[in-house]
C-alpha cells in the first residue's frame, strides 16, 4: 500500500514538515510505502485557467505538478499538510489544488486521506476546512486530522505531544485502508456535491469536458 505525503509549506524543516515526517515514519513502521514531496522543491507553474485539462484529461503544462497528480492517482492514500497563511492554506498548496485535477475530475476517489494544518495564531481551523472540503468533494475518505498552533520556530516544546497524535493517526489510517472503512456522513456529503452540483454541470459542458467523463468512467463513477 502506498501513501503520498504533500508538504505545502515553503519551509522543509518547519513544524508542518516535522509533523508530516513523523507521520511518514509511523506509516513506514506500519509497512506502508511512502512518497514524501515538498511543494517548494518541485517545478510547479500557476494554473492558467484555460480548462483544457477538462477536455483532454491532462494539464497543458507538463511540469512536476502534473507528475505528482499522476502519483496520487496510483496511491491508496494521501496526506496533505499546510501552514496557515491569512486564515487559509499556503500559496504553494493553493497552486497545487488549482493544478491537481481534484474536485471536478475526482482525483481522490476512494482514497484514504489525512490533513495537517498548523499555525501560530488564529485561522488554522479555516485552513483545515479548506483541506477537509478538498478531500471530501474530490471523493476521498478523511480518516483524521491534526490541527494545532505552535510558536514560530518553537515546535520543539510540542514534539512529544505531536508525536503521540501522529502515532495514533498513522495507526487509524493504516486500519482504515486495510479494512476499507466507509464514512457514512462523508459519503452522503460527497454524494450530494457530486450528483447535485458537479455531475449536472459536467453533462451540460458535453464534449468540452470529455476528459472528465473519461476519467469518471475509468474510476467507475
Amino acid at each position: 500500500m502506498r501513501i503520498i505525503i504533500i508538504n505545502g509549506s515553503p519551509r522543509v524543516s518547519g513544524i508542518t514538515a516535522t509533523t508530516l515526517h513523523m507521520l511518514e515514519k509511523e506509516l513506514m513502521d506500519n509497512g506502508m510505502e511512502v512518497g514524501f514531496y515538498n511543494l517548494s522543491e518541485i517545478e510547479m507553474s500557476h494554473c492558467l485557467g484555460c480548462c483544457s485539462c477538462y477536455k483532454t484529461g491532462h494539464c497543458c503544462i507538463r511540469d512536476d505538478a502534473e507528475k505528482l497528480s499522476e502519483e496520487i492517482s496510483g496511491a491508496d492514500g494521501v496526506i496533505f499538510g499546510s501552514p496557515t497563511y491569512a486564515s487559509n492554506v499556503s500559496g504553494l498548496m493553493k497552486d497545487f489544488i488549482d493544478r491537481g485535477h481534484f474536485v471536478i475530475e475526482q482525483l481522490l476517489h476512494g482514497k484514504y486521506c489525512v490533513i495537517v494544518a498548523t499555525g501560530e495564531n488564529y485561522g488554522n481551523r479555516d485552513a483545515a476546512k479548506v483541506l477537509k472540503n478538498l478531500v471530501i468533494y474530490s471523493g476521498g475518505r478523511l480518516s483524521g486530522s491534526i490541527v494545532f498552533n505552535s510558536p514560530f520556530n518553537g515546535g520543539d516544546c510540542m514534539k512529544e505531544k505531536i508525536y503521540r497524535r501522529c502515532r495514533r493517526l498513522a495507526g487509524r489510517l493504516t486500519k482504515a485502508i486495510q479494512g476499507k472503512r466507509i464514512y457514512p456522513i462523508q459519503s452522503m456529503i460527497h454524494f450530494i456535491v457530486l450528483n447535485l452540483g458537479i455531475r449536472p454541470f459536467v453533462k451540460r459542458k458535453g464534449k468540452l469536458y470529455q476528459g472528465v467523463a473519461d476519467k469518471w468512467k475509468a474510476l467507475g463513477i
